[in-house]
């Protein structure tokens, strides 16, 4: 058999496509991986998508935890880039909203007496563990 491509389809600005072994993605630095399963597709682009911005970005699960979060993120600390008393309300939020829509956020930051503006996308990467939260800085 050849290398028959059935479905091809565009998550977080990345382009996913199914062979007859599994799924590739375009934008793969290794143009020959082979992704088993299509979560595991999305989960690259969504890690990917988070590392394209200069400014903090990061995946929030339905616990309140970062399942990752980028380079800008980690420099001035996971808390500081979204506090733990915020997380749940976020993520409440990314439920409310339909699949790859967009809304913003905004803490106030009483050390600095600025405000901090987040968009909150709700995405589903793997079914079996429901919606996920990506959020960056704007």
């Amino acid at each position: 058999m050849g290398n028959t491509i059935g479905i091809v389809f565009g998550f977080l600005g990345g382009t996913i496509f199914a062979s007859e072994r599994g799924y590739k993605v375009l934008q793969h630095p290794n143009p020959n991986r082979e992704y088993q399963r299509l979560s595991e597709a999305k989960w690259f682009l969504a890690l990917r998508w988070c590392e394209e911005f200069p400014t903090p970005a990061g995946i929030l699960n339905f616990q309140g935890q970062f399942s990752f979060y980028n380079q800008a993120a980690l420099r001035i600390g996971e808390h500081n880039f979204l506090p733990i008393k915020h997380r749940q309300e976020i993520f409440n939020q990314c439920l409310s909203l339909s699949i790859g829509t967009t809304t913003n956020y905004s803490i106030f930051v009483e050390s600095t007496t600025s405000l901090i503006t987040l968009e909150i996308m709700g995405i589903e990467i793997d079914p079996r563990y429901g919606r996920v939260a990506i959020i960056r800085y704007l």
